[in-house]
């Protein structure tokens, strides 16, 4: 397998964990969407990261599309999002809520980035979107005194909730005040501590121009 894309984006480093949590063997081509936008075309003609291309030469994109292929190909038991009910549903809820954050981080630091002049009602939708988001996540947290999210075991859910928090603070430094949302902030030290997010990490490089 091949992942294309940079460690920088909170969606490519999900699945790359997801990877290595796995012990799927791949080959990673850190391609930027801005500098090696003509690298990826040809794999994925939306330009977008993560791009996953399977050994038969099969493209897929996006990150939960791609997560769940990968979840297919290992035994029940050691799939990171809990199998049965409600905890399963409530865990794609909380992953889809951390990257729904991601997602308006991304937007707002391109709208800042790439345009001269910027709508302040825009800008404002996305932060007040973003707190309250994270709001709803802290909460949830702090009601469960398992280890992790879900249980014992780190899941797809601490590991989206966990990237996006980290690209949500470097992307955009003091858009966000952590101290109010402190079992976020414990929750998100513990899963950056483990050693697979400090092997599958990268600073946010802004892309030039």
């Amino acid at each position: 397998m091949i992942l294309i894309g940079q460690f920088d984006s909170p969606f490519v480093r999900r699945v790359a964990i997801a990877l290595r949590m796995y012990g799927i063997a791949f080959e990673h081509r850190p391609w930027s969407v801005f500098g090696d936008a003509e690298k990826i075309r040809p794999y994925n003609p939306l330009i977008r990261v993560p791009t996953l291309v399977l050994p038969g030469g099969e493209v897929l994109i996006e990150s939960h599309s791609i997560l769940d292929y990968l979840d297919s190909l290992v035994a029940p038991e050691r799939v990171l999002f809990p199998r049965g009910e409600p905890a399963r549903r409530r865990a794609l809820k909380v992953a889809a809520l951390a990257t729904g954050v991601g997602e308006k981080a991304v937007s707002l630091f391109y709208e800042q980035r790439l345009h001269s002049a910027t709508s302040d009602v825009w800008v404002q939708r996305c932060r007040s979107q973003i707190a309250a988001t994270l709001g709803v996540l802290e909460l949830d947290r702090a009601g469960r005194d398992q280890p992790y999210w879900f249980g014992a075991d780190p899941g797809h859910a601490d590991i989206a909730v966990t990237v996006v928090i980290r690209f949500l603070n470097e992307a955009h430094p003091g858009l966000v005040d952590m101290k109010f949302f402190p079992t976020l902030a414990e929750h998100a030290g513990q899963m950056e501590a483990l050693s697979v997010f400090r092997e599958i990490q990268q600073r946010f490089a802004p892309p030039a121009g």
